[in-house]
């Protein structure tokens, strides 16, 4: 049995705006004619009073700033507050935009390289935030954010830490971003109200559509007001066939799941958030996996990536704020192209109690993580 982590707060910053997963729409607009998860015009009007507080603010990459958004939503349990807040891509935007204008010239501006490493995210949270602890940044992929989790862990019980932010941020919206995803044939080329049906298993195409996000989380080891904690995580490495692999079976989350529970009682697993992003071997494998360690009457599924995206390296804090939000609100989101049958086989409507989130990217990563709230 582990040490539970209690979470102190929890924010978010997405297409979702003010409002909550609940919301039967999927919010999706063009970027040059591709499907994209965008934020709403109140955030990007919050971007945009954020740049001119302060002229540094006005060069930073959008990903660091929506991460600056998110964290400033935060009440803080103490200044002396650890941060490790990852992304999947980084400053992909300005990366762009420094490049072309040195393929165009040959020379890039002077803080180009500052601007572009990964780091950057949690130092300047750290800067706008005025905390003084260890600051830091790392990419696993799409399973990014759940390893913020798991860092924040590991610091926190190894008392190098008494209070952590850990989190996500991805601003992938970019030409080339887009056209990587494209390249590897996943991105969706449907149309109507729902082009991107995660979990959907009678799609025949790929259907994944990018999104933008940031989320952060408040972590220590003090209980919380809240009573949600995490009381459990699992880690594995699929062996890959190639760069975009995951077996059949879901191995990978089959290890995972099970570590993450370890000796909880199946049927007391409300709900699972999947990382399910639409592809067609991405939601078989890890629903495969679900039903391996399972049977037929899984926990209810659950997915956000249908309503705002793929947002890859935050979108294992998305699905983590969305566990906060079902823990909160005791009500567990549907999805509307699937039969309430195939998401809840078990027939029943519970009050959410403990929910497992799924993570997996690139390189085999796969987490879990085992989320509840004290009766």
């Amino acid at each position: 049995m582990k040490n539970p982590i209690y979470i102190h707060d929890a924010s978010l910053v997405s297409p979702l705006g003010e409002n909550g997963f609940e919301s039967a729409s999927a919010l999706f607009c063009h970027h040059e004619g591709t499907a994209v998860g965008k934020v709403d015009q109140a955030t990007e009007q919050a971007i945009t009073d954020l740049r001119e507080e302060n002229a540094h603010y006005q060069k930073l990459d959008r990903s660091t700033i929506l991460a600056m958004l998110a964290a400033r939503q935060l009440k803080l349990v103490d200044k002396d507050v650890a941060i490790n807040v990852g992304s999947s891509r980084g400053a992909t935007g300005i990366w762009e935009e420094f490049h072309a204008g040195f393929v165009k010239t040959g020379q890039v501006p002077v803080p180009t390289s500052p601007l572009t490493t990964l780091g950057n995210i949690s130092s300047w949270i750290a800067q706008d935030l005025g905390t003084q602890a260890a600051a830091f940044s790392h990419s696993i992929t799409c399973a990014t954010a759940a390893h913020s989790i798991l860092n924040a862990i590991a610091w926190l019980e190894s008392g190098m830490a008494t209070a952590f932010i850990a989190g996500g941020a991805e601003a992938p919206l970019t030409d080339f971003t887009i056209a990587q995803m494209k390249a590897l044939r996943i991105y969706s080329q449907e149309s109507g109200d729902y082009p991107c049906r995660a979990l959907d298993m009678e799609k025949t195409s790929n259907q994944m559509i990018l999104g933008e996000a940031a989320a952060c989380f408040v972590l220590s080891k003090k209980p919380a007001s809240t009573k949600i904690k995490i009381t459990g995580y699992g880690t594995s490495i699929e062996n890959l066939t190639s760069a975009t692999s995951v077996s059949n079976d879901g191995i990978g989350f089959q290890h995972t799941m099970k570590q993450a529970m370890e000796d909880q009682k199946l049927q007391d697993i409300d709900a699972i958030i999947t990382h399910a992003p639409a592809t067609l071997q991405g939601d078989r494998s890890e629903l495969a996996a679900i039903k391996a360690v399972f049977g037929e009457l899984h926990p209810q599924l659950c997915n956000n990536k249908w309503q705002i995206g793929h947002t890859l390296g935050a979108s294992a804090a998305v699905n983590l704020f969305m566990a906060v939000q079902m823990l909160t609100t005791a009500q567990i989101p549907a999805i509307p192209y699937v039969s309430d049958s195939f998401v809840n086989p078990r027939e029943r409507s519970v009050i959410p109690r403990k929910i497992l989130i799924n993570a997996s990217g690139f390189g085999g990563n796969c987490v879990s993580i085992l989320v509840e709230k004290e009766l």
